[in-house]
């Protein structure tokens, strides 16, 4: 009779030493090797759970997606947290459960506008416009890259119903100005967390606080699915919501492989269905399927405990690049912790100063070619991308930033993977380069 037990043992015996011969780290050459700006960083664990959920064939959500939502629910010390596919799927269902009929008078409607920023990521923006509302941008602060919180308060109209905002790479927004504003107004609040899964404002996490947030484990990120994305609410019915749009609109709440947990599968009315239809197929929302799979879950489980350690090294490497840029600030505009918060830094964000010498282009250009990656901030002005042209989208005011930003800003990394001799030499070539222009 086979072993299982034993040949599963084995199994992840041999994934442990194919990680140690697969993924050894490679010496970094100065001039040949990548300085990326993100990057996967993982050990054998993550490899590991992996092959333990690929045995368990258990293809959709599971027990490392419980584990893992758990996990996370802890860390951000909130009550409800979804799982999904992507964190552009996260903004995508937050937003979609805003819409629901079930939210009374507070159901975001079309031609409602809700205020965003346009120096940001499209998918903080692409569920406005699906849903018939209208986004309206307003300008932001240089030096934190966040919305500009008094031209945020002249922005608010009548048809104001809600505030959709990201932590700009992983600097919070002032979530008490913006809490405040929502109150004052009964406005929605939702947190894009992409960047910032680690973010505090005073003393809390980021993600815990508006009445939804999402985050996002793309490889780029501060943990990784490879694919992966999360919703998080304290609000039962918020939850509830997310979960109908996540799962086809299914109005049944049953966990994957699980029947009647409410005892009313048999003996309800909804809609014009005859009474007693199967609960596990009423839909009440005009839903999708956006679920995550228990294989990426388990990914997450080994990288969630990593968090903590990530926060630290970015932190760490945001403060080695602030000392390098220091160097030259007659050139540049070195970025600032919104007041109260402790950023667990996406990125290290610069921007040239109007008398500077060199454009962004031509810096850029320079550590590109040294083999240093640098990004842009994103869509730069979201108004002036090809797919946002002609959508009915308003401008609160003027976005003067907002265009500066787009041709004068850019990030570098400050992720995990980032090591001394890799910044050291990334201060090297910014030595160089400064030099060709005294």
């Amino acid at each position: 009779m086979t072993d299982f037990k034993q040949l599963r043992k084995e199994i992840i015996e041999k994934t442990i030493q194919y990680h140690e011969a697969r993924f050894a780290l490679n010496e970094f050459i100065p001039g040949k090797s990548r300085v990326n700006y993100a990057g996967r960083v993982f050990d054998e664990k993550e490899l590991c759970n992996a092959v333990e959920a690929s045995l368990d064939f258990w293809l959709t959500e599971g027990r490392y997606s419980e584990e893992f939502s758990d996990k996370i629910a802890d860390f951000l010390d909130v009550e409800h947290v979804l799982l999904t596919n992507s964190g552009s799927s996260a903004n995508l269902l937050a937003f979609s459960a805003l819409t629901s009929e079930k939210l009374g008078d507070k159901a975001l409607k079309p031609d409602d506008e809700v205020i965003s920023v346009a120096a940001g990521f499209p998918a903080t923006v692409t569920p406005i416009i699906q849903y018939g509302l209208i986004p309206v941008f307003v300008d932001v602060d240089i030096p934190t890259y966040n919305i500009d919180i008094e031209k945020m308060k002249a922005a608010i109209t009548p048809k104001t119903k809600c505030i959709f905002l990201a932590h700009t790479l992983g600097n919070p927004f002032d979530l008490d100005a913006v809490m405040a504003l929502a109150n004052e107004h009964d406005l929605w609040v939702i947190e894009d967390n992409c960047d910032a899964f680690g973010s505090e404002y005073r003393g809390k996490k980021t993600g815990s606080i508006a009445h939804l947030s999402t985050i996002s484990f793309y490889p780029a990120h501060h943990i990784t699915t490879g694919e992966g994305g999360a919703i998080c609410t304290n609000d039962p019915q918020l939850a509830l919501l997310v979960r109908a749009f996540r799962d086809w609109g299914r109005d049944c709440y049953c966990a994957g492989g699980e029947n009647n947990t409410c005892g009313k599968r048999f003996s309800q009315s909804f809609g014009c269905l005859p009474f007693g239809f199967d609960h596990k197929y009423v839909y009440s929302e005009i839903g999708y399927n956006l679920k995550m799979t228990d294989i990426q879950a388990a990914i997450g489980v080994a990288q969630i405990d990593k968090l903590p350690h990530f926060c630290d090294k970015r932190r760490g490497n945001f403060k080695e690049w602030m000392r390098i840029f220091n160097k030259y600030s007659e050139y540049f505009i070195l970025p600032k912790a919104t007041e109260n918060s402790d950023p667990s830094w996406f990125a290290f964000i610069v921007t040239l100063k109007e008398e500077t010498p060199f454009t962004r282009d031509e810096l850029t250009g320079f550590l590109n070619n040294k083999l240093i990656e640098t990004r842009n901030l994103f869509a730069g002005n979201m108004t002036k991308q090809p797919g946002f042209i002609n959508r009915n989208w308003n401008i609160a005011g003027k976005l003067e930033n907002t265009d500066y930003i787009m041709n004068n800003t850019f990030f570098l990394g400050t992720y995990p993977g980032l090591t001394e001799e890799m910044l050291k030499y990334a201060e090297e070539v910014l030595e160089e380069f400064v030099i060709n222009y005294l």
